[in-house]
């Protein structure tokens, strides 16, 4: 298995650094490389070879507007498991990367999003502590060509690379298309905020062990 992780530190038109991080992830199961930029403008160039996914990451680049860019070869011949999991992994790892020394983060994330009949919560922390706590009853075993057990492996792989804490919770919905998508715009939003800078916070850590 090889992985590249790369910092990449750029600008914008007007001067502003931004946060962002290049992935290569190579294994005997799929061949990987993420860009992600969380001081983007909600760019997204998505293709995992899993239609559906890529419909839920585009969710995280339009409402979280983070500039994504996903290219995944996998063994979808097989299943889509290995694309799902391990396109998690590689947007973690991107994650982790992007947010450097996380001083003057916000940390904390937290958003409710309804589509239509459904409602959920995703609240997040940059804790430098993987923990997935996730409680969606979907209402039928597939969305699309999608397995629904997918999408826990998706969050697995981006929490333990991320090394943050996340708590999904689809309050109500009957159709599953709806509940994971409003858990994905849910997610795109909290994600945003615990990432965001927060300048009365200067260069200080949000945290008093002084370390995340």
């Amino acid at each position: 298995m090889v992985i590249g992780l790369v910092m990449k530190y750029t600008y914008d038109t007007k001067g502003n650094y931004q946060r962002a991080a290049n992935i290569t992830r190579n294994t005997a199961e799929t061949q990987i490389s993420v860009y992600l930029n969380i001081d983007g403008t909600g760019v997204g160039e998505i293709d995992t070879g899993v239609p559906f996914l890529d419909h839920m990451l585009e969710q995280i680049t339009r409402h979280g507007l983070f500039d994504l860019t996903v290219k995944c070869q996998g063994d979808t011949h097989i299943d889509d498991h290995h694309s799902v999991e391990d396109t998690g992994i590689a947007i973690g790892q991107a994650l982790k990367q992007a947010l450097g020394d996380k001083k003057g983060i916000r940390r904390y994330g937290h958003f409710y999003a309804p589509l239509d009949e459904s409602l959920s919560r995703v609240v997040v922390d940059i804790s430098g502590r993987p923990s997935l706590h996730m409680n969606v009853p979907f209402t039928r075993s597939h969305v699309g060509k999608m397995d629904v057990d997918l999408f826990s492996e998706f969050f697995y792989g981006l929490v333990n690379n991320a090394a943050i804490t996340l708590h999904i919770d689809n309050l109500k919905g009957q159709n599953s298309h709806h509940q994971i998508e409003s858990v994905f715009k849910a997610l795109a939003r909290a994600l945003r905020m615990a990432c965001e800078l927060d300048v009365r916070a200067g260069d200080k850590l949000p945290s008093t062990k002084e370390m995340l």
